[in-house]
């Protein structure tokens, strides 16, 4: 009788310990460490950057900047430094995108369509278990690295804000910071994990990570965000430098005229104001007009930085759950 041959005994299977969850991490480690070297080195590249660069430009805020509003500020602070701003924001929000794409896709889509899942498989550790011990722990990984970058970032743009430059809820920043950067990091992530496991191959997985990592951030920037708390109403013309407009409009007699841009009130201020040198708002309040704003206060940004992190921390969750019982549901 040989190994082949030889009749299985359940209940001296049932008895064999299982293989500890730190070996897993040590294979998991072992099997992701390019990777995750290129998470670190990217990450790594940007955080130099915006070391280095963030002391000059807090070096020139100090400078130039005192009082923020003064025309030497304008000039040798944000016009010299805002453009550069700008583009380190455009890059840093690639960076969760890349995360999802080219560490979650690969993860399990690379076994599937290499078949070597079957061997993974038969090493004792239990399939579900096998891809629970990689998305927790690679997970957890991308988390603390996008917790630690968004700090800097926060260092790097808090004179801009001081400024005036920039409002903490603009959509250019706004998920760069807090912990909204980690949970967009972990939420990538788990996107690309689910598509790797749902597709079976890499190049369409990525694909398909960047399409539903792109339109989730766009959703949300255009439509959820400014719904995560019941906005304020006013009609002052005086509104902090800090607050979110979401929308404006004008009345007159207690009843709806017309939006705040667009070509209504064009032609009103043709009408009414053809040669006032008056703001375009006074003229149309001395002509019997109203103007009411819609806007989240500044002093909203941390409530709105959990609400964002918790959701999409949830969301991460039950994407990550989702590909575990997909492990399990999928026949060797």
């Amino acid at each position: 009788m040989t190994a082949l041959t030889m009749p299985a005994r359940p209940e001296r299977d049932a008895a064999l310990r299982p293989v500890p969850w730190r070996r897993m991490a040590w294979v998991t480690w072992r099997q992701h460490r390019a990777a995750l070297v290129g998470v670190a080195a990217l990450l790594g590249a940007m955080a130099v950057y915006l070391w280095l660069t963030g002391l000059a430009i807090h070096h020139s805020y100090a400078a130039a900047c005192h009082p923020a509003s003064s025309l030497a500020c304008a000039i040798n602070f944000t016009g010299r430094y805002g453009n550069t701003a700008i583009a380190v924001s455009i890059v840093a929000q690639a960076v969760p995108a890349l995360i999802g794409a080219f560490l979650g896709a690969p993860l399990l889509a690379r076994e599937l369509e290499t078949g070597t899942f079957r061997f993974a498989w038969t090493q004792g550790f239990g399939r579900w278990r096998w891809a629970l011990a990689k998305l927790v722990l690679l997970a957890a990984m991308v988390a603390a690295a996008g917790g630690v970058f968004s700090v800097l970032f926060s260092w790097y743009n808090q004179p801009f804000f001081a400024a005036g430059y920039g409002i903490p809820f603009s959509a250019r920043v706004f998920d760069l910071r807090g912990v909204a950067f980690a949970a967009w990091t972990l939420a990538a992530f788990a996107i690309g994990a689910l598509a790797g496991m749902l597709i079976r191959r890499v190049v369409p997985a990525i694909a398909a990570t960047l399409a539903a990592y792109a339109g989730l951030t766009f959703g949300v920037a255009l439509y959820l965000r400014e719904h995560y708390m019941t906005a304020l109403l006013t009609s002052t013309l005086n509104l902090p430098s800090s607050a979110w407009i979401v929308s404006q409009w004008y009345t007159t007699g207690g009843t709806f005229a017309f939006p705040a841009h667009g070509s209504q009130i064009i032609g009103a201020l043709s009408r009414l104001c053809p040669s006032s040198n008056a703001l375009p708002a006074q003229c149309l309040i001395q002509h019997g007009y109203t103007q009411w704003t819609s806007y989240q206060p500044g002093s909203r940004f941390w409530p709105f930085q959990w609400i964002e992190g918790g959701w999409l921390l949830a969301l991460s969750v039950l994407l990550i759950a989702g590909t575990v019982w997909l492990v399990r549901r999928r026949a060797a």
